[in-house]
């Protein structure tokens, strides 16, 4: 195991980065906390310059058909129920691929099921959490703690970090990191069977940037109810947040504990409350992200996924992120070998640009929009065009696509992130 990559976490993240590898010619082996794998999770999205890295790796639009659903439009709604902004999504918008909203249990199992196909059960080690590291000139060791407690010393070339917003590897890295940041946000989140709205495939934000609702389908239609499964995120920020836990966490609660609290959000199209109170489960979290940090990388250790730049989900791109980490990683590898350099280049690719979208993302990102006009009509309006003038609405929109790297002609005009067929030529060998 001595020249493998060692990877700390198989999440997301943690999996694109091993399917990455294997593509290109390296070993690696993934140690995962959990015991077993599960689908766990509601709604996430997929952009498309993650579904580009996707198609790039192998798979298809079958596979992700299968566990989610196209997106053709994203909109703003104001609280009284009139647009605010809305435009098409993914092919629809003329991107070369599509953008998916996934069930993200469904996806990660996906992703799960074609790594153990491609490099076999032993690549993954359930029940073991990297939870510190040291290195040398020649390899890193990677200290593995199993569930009863016995810990392993683990040798490779290289360890990423993919183990998440509570990462140990970047406890080690960054000692004196502030501690996890909540702005006061809460979240509920859960599905319904219910008949999707405007187009069928539209994510909706409505309310205001303290008082809102996301609203998509994840599953096409059922062809005799036409019912598909709606994921909604019901957020609100708290006035007092004493008392409150701000680790994180994601337990369910019942629908009528927050559920009065989007009593007003009944229209014509929409009716706010009967879509909640027909949901099976609800979880309750708070909406957290880590402050950035100068750098992902020490020596042969780096950061990706929420490790490296755990972010609001206002701009619907962390699991995108986390993606794009694993083709960037593994294109330096080809480029630099499996070495500190191929990570050092890693890092001066992505760490300053999205530290800046972490930021956008606090300052509610895309959502930004509802922010403007909560300050300029308080949330109602008759005409946006009267509130927001149609120009500066999609340069604001243009600006957020930029920064987060899915601008759709600068995508569409770009070179495969790996050359088809790419190949690590030589892999530095730790001892």
């Amino acid at each position: 195991m001595g020249s493998k990559v060692i990877i700390a976490g198989g999440g997301i993240g943690g999996l694109a980065t091993a399917l990455t590898l294997n593509q290109i010619g390296v070993d690696c082996v993934v140690f995962e906390a959990v015991e077993e794998m599960k689908p766990l999770g509601v709604g996430i999205n997929l952009q498309p310059n993650a579904v580009r890295e996707l198609f790039d790796l192998g798979f298809t639009a079958e596979d992700l058909d299968a566990v989610g659903v196209p997106a053709q439009e994203w909109a703003l709604v104001g609280l009284n129920g009139n647009d605010i902004y809305s435009e098409e999504r993914g092919t629809f918008a003329g991107y070369r691929w599509p953008q998916y909203a996934v069930h993200r249990g469904k996806f990660h199992m996906l992703l799960w099921n074609t790594f153990i196909e491609r490099a076999g059960r032993d690549a993954v080690h359930l029940g073991a959490r990297v939870t510190g590291y040291a290195q040398d000139d020649r390899g890193v060791t990677a200290s593995v703690t199993r569930k009863d407690g016995t810990v392993d010393e683990v040798r490779g070339s290289l360890l990423i970090g993919a183990d998440g917003i509570h990462s140990q590897v970047r406890a080690q890295m960054h000692p004196d990191q502030p501690p996890i940041n909540w702005g006061g946000a809460l979240m509920w989140r859960g599905t319904t069977m219910a008949k999707p709205i405007r187009t069928g495939s539209s994510f909706v934000g409505l309310g205001t940037h303290e008082h809102r609702m996301v609203i998509y389908p994840i599953s096409q239609p059922d062809p005799e109810t036409g019912l598909a499964e709606i994921n909604w995120i019901a957020e609100m920020t708290l006035k007092d947040t004493e008392g409150w836990e701000k680790s994180g966490w994601f337990r369910p609660v019942e629908v009528d504990a927050f559920v009065d609290h989007f009593a007003p959000f009944t229209y014509d199209w929409l009716d706010v409350p009967a879509m909640l109170r027909g949901a099976d489960v609800a979880y309750e979290n708070p909406m957290i992200d880590r402050d950035p940090i100068p750098t992902w990388r020490d020596g042969r250790v780096a950061l990706m996924g929420d490790a490296a730049h755990a972010m609001y989900p206002t701009g619907s791109n962390g699991a995108s992120q986390a993606v794009i980490d694993a083709r960037v990683m593994g294109a330096k590898m080809v480029s630099e070998g499996v070495s500190e350099a191929a990570l050092l280049a890693y890092d001066e690719t992505l760490c300053g640009p999205i530290s800046e979208v972490i930021l956008r993302n606090r300052g509610a990102g895309p959502f930004g929009l509802l922010n403007m006009v909560e300050e300029r009509c308080g949330g109602e309006f008759g005409n946006i065009d009267d509130v927001i003038p149609e120009a500066e609405r999609r340069e604001f929109m243009a600006k957020y696509q930029a920064a987060a790297g899915f601008a759709r002609d600068a995508l569409n005009g770009a070179a495969p992130t790996i050359d088809p067929g790419a190949r690590v030529a030589e892999v530095t060998a730790a001892e």
